[in-house]
């Protein structure tokens, strides 16, 4: 009976307790007692007792000063976390793994475990998985990684489309536009622009798409660039309330190379009525009649 999961877990508590007999703990056999039984546990389905014995066994490779073999079996205790649906214990695990990766020097890896968090948390708690994915991007920036931090941005987009925070949406868009300038990856950087406008014109706000587009503009490169001229038509269609334009502009090629998520919200546009805003174009055209200037 060895190999009993219950046994190995007694067995290598006893070796962690200090008592009248034991002066001192024998982590390195108890470690190795833990990660035994929390497999065992674990093949068995029993996903409480295997995520206590990755716990321990975390513990014990950090009482081991061995801080990679902790975070692996923290990311481990995660996942066991995760078939029982506790998301807060998700969350804290990945974190915790994360911290014992940098504890490494190792930015790449503790932003993966972030991502690796957030992923797990999509369908479960959707906030705190978009916050992991801009604590994962922050650790890449920190380390001037910018460039690996692309991906993780798109994911922080689709979930935020995903619970309709729109703003936050098009927020992040912009913050993946920033670090693809800071790594002169400017086909990204001008896709990120587009699509934030993308963003405000699904949200049916065309005065933040034009606030933005006008922000946008400033950089030169995106001005000159196919996102920016795309941009450019999409706002031109809403000012004059033209729908059949608005659909033509976005089955264009140029809307056809964004991520698919952005694709699939601009096949939907228009999203309310644009009639009102061809109205407030005339008029912010027409020139205000000054009563008192009879010249």
């Amino acid at each position: 009976m060895g190999s009993d999961p219950e046994k190995l877990i007694a067995k290598a508590d006893k070796l962690t307790k200090l008592s009248f007999t034991r002066w001192s703990s024998d982590w390195r056999s108890a470690t190795v007692l833990y990660e035994q039984a929390a497999n065992g546990f674990r093949v068995a389905k029993s996903y409480e007792k295997a995520k206590e014995a990755f716990e321990k066994a975390s513990k014990g490779q950090e009482m081991l000063s061995s801080p990679w073999d902790a975070a692996k079996h923290m990311e481990s205790a995660a996942t066991m976390a995760k078939e029982l649906g506790n998301w807060k214990e998700v969350a804290d695990f990945y974190r915790r793994a994360s911290e014992l990766y940098n504890e490494c020097g190792r930015a790449q890896p503790a932003s993966d475990a972030l991502g690796k968090g957030a992923r797990a948390l999509e369908d479960g708690a959707p906030d705190e998985a978009v916050q992991l994915y801009i604590e994962a991007c922050d650790m890449l920036e920190e380390d001037g990684k910018e460039q690996m931090a692309f991906d993780l941005y798109r994911d922080a987009t689709r979930v935020y489309l995903k619970l309709e925070k729109y703003e936050d949406a098009a927020g992040i868009l912009l913050r993946l536009a920033l670090a693809a300038d800071k790594c002169n990856a400017t086909h990204s950087q001008c896709k990120a622009y587009l699509s934030a406008i993308i963003v405000y014109l699904y949200a049916h706000d065309f005065r933040q798409a034009e606030k933005c587009y006008n922000d946008c503009c400033q950089v030169e490169v995106f001005l000159n660039s196919d996102q920016g001229r795309c941009a450019g038509k999409f706002l031109s269609a809403y000012a004059e309330g033209d729908v059949e334009d608005i659909k033509r502009v976005a089955q264009s090629s140029t809307v056809s190379n964004l991520d698919h998520t952005i694709i699939k919200i601009a096949r939907k546009l228009p999203t309310g009525d644009v009639s009102a805003f061809k109205n407030e174009a005339t008029k912010d055209n027409e020139e205000p009649l000054d009563e008192d200037d009879l010249t």
